[in-house]
């Protein structure tokens, strides 16, 4: 069940101020405060459902799964913004209010609100993973695991290239989500994959190649439920991920973090690239040695977050 509290008097990384931010979130599992706590960061266009019935990681949390709700309390906060919650992104002024650090900042208090002190693990993938960073960074002794997978603790150069392409086309086509989508999924996903997947097969009662129907099916999909503003600041947002920001180099920063740190990469992952992730484990075994790194084989790229599900709970059993 969708709860909400109100985040009051927040401040802004680029000092915007705003009086109230409603902050909507579900708990699965566990009664809060009757077993260790679980925060699920979700993706771009995810939401604070992340398992049972329409649970977009249901193949990873559940009863009796690597997250096991049976042992856990999983909570999981919507991003502002995001529309899940019927409380529509354009609602704030600017959809480039957020950064990464202060959805971070936002997850942060509504903890406080919660009375929540300690968190057995913070776990994200793509953007969840790189405000699972955030958190980490803001609150160096809050978490005992932090499990960014698929995501990195920066946007690159890559990855902002990729998200202004995003942003150009949703302020410029005439179908902006639909269109997005589009382009997203060929960063999401691999040319290996969309081989073995659709294999030039072609689909004479459409007139067109399956991959062809495929990506418009995805696009119509995403506008039905996902609006452009919602896509427009959860871009953004995903283009601003930097925990050094303010804080010194990348291992001064890391090395205040307490947390257990466990990177979790996609080998074929054209987004966040199994290549940065190896960079960063390095640079944090410079400074502390509680770092794990652990890496998803498959053809999918970087959508195998949502798809090896058997392959990730293996990686993370010694978590939970």
């Amino acid at each position: 069940m969708l709860k909400k509290i109100d985040i009051l008097n927040f401040t802004t990384v680029k000092n915007h101020f705003i009086n109230a931010i409603p902050l909507t979130y579900e708990v699965f599992g566990k009664p809060l405060h009757t077993a260790p706590i679980v925060l699920v960061n979700h993706a771009l266009t995810g939401n604070s459902t992340v398992c049972g019935k329409n649970g977009w990681w249901n193949g990873l949390i559940g009863e009796g799964k690597c997250i096991d709700t049976n042992r856990y309390t999983v909570l999981s906060f919507n991003i502002p913004g995001n529309g899940y919650d019927g409380i529509e992104a354009h609602l704030i002024d600017d959809y480039k209010m957020f950064i990464a650090r202060d959805v971070a900042a936002i997850f942060s208090k509504g903890l406080a609100v919660l009375k929540i002190e300690k968190l057995h693990a913070v776990i994200g993938g793509s953007i969840g993973g790189g405000i699972a960073w955030e958190l980490a960074a803001l609150q160096p002794n809050l978490i005992q695991h932090v499990i960014p997978i698929a995501a990195d603790w920066k946007s690159t150069d890559w990855l902002k290239a990729n998200c202004l392409v995003q942003e150009q086309i949703l302020l410029n086509s005439e179908h902006p989500v639909r269109d997005a989508r589009l382009h997203a999924m060929l960063i999401y996903r691999s040319p290996e994959s969309f081989k073995e997947k659709f294999d030039r097969s072609y689909n004479e009662d459409k007139n067109m190649y399956n991959v062809e129907s495929w990506l418009l099916h995805h696009g119509e999909k995403l506008y039905k439920r996902f609006s452009v503003s919602a896509y427009k600041q959860l871009n953004y947002v995903l283009a601003n991920i930097d925990i050094t920001e303010g804080r010194g180099s990348f291992c001064e920063t890391v090395k205040s973090i307490a947390s257990n740190i466990h990177i979790i990469s996609v080998d074929s992952d054209g987004f966040f690239t199994l290549a940065e992730d190896k960079s960063t484990v390095e640079e944090i075994k410079k400074v502390k040695q509680n770092v794990t790194h652990k890496v998803i084989n498959s053809i999918h790229g970087h959508d195998a977050f949502l798809i090896e599900f058997e392959q990730l709970s293996r990686l993370l059993k010694d978590v939970f």
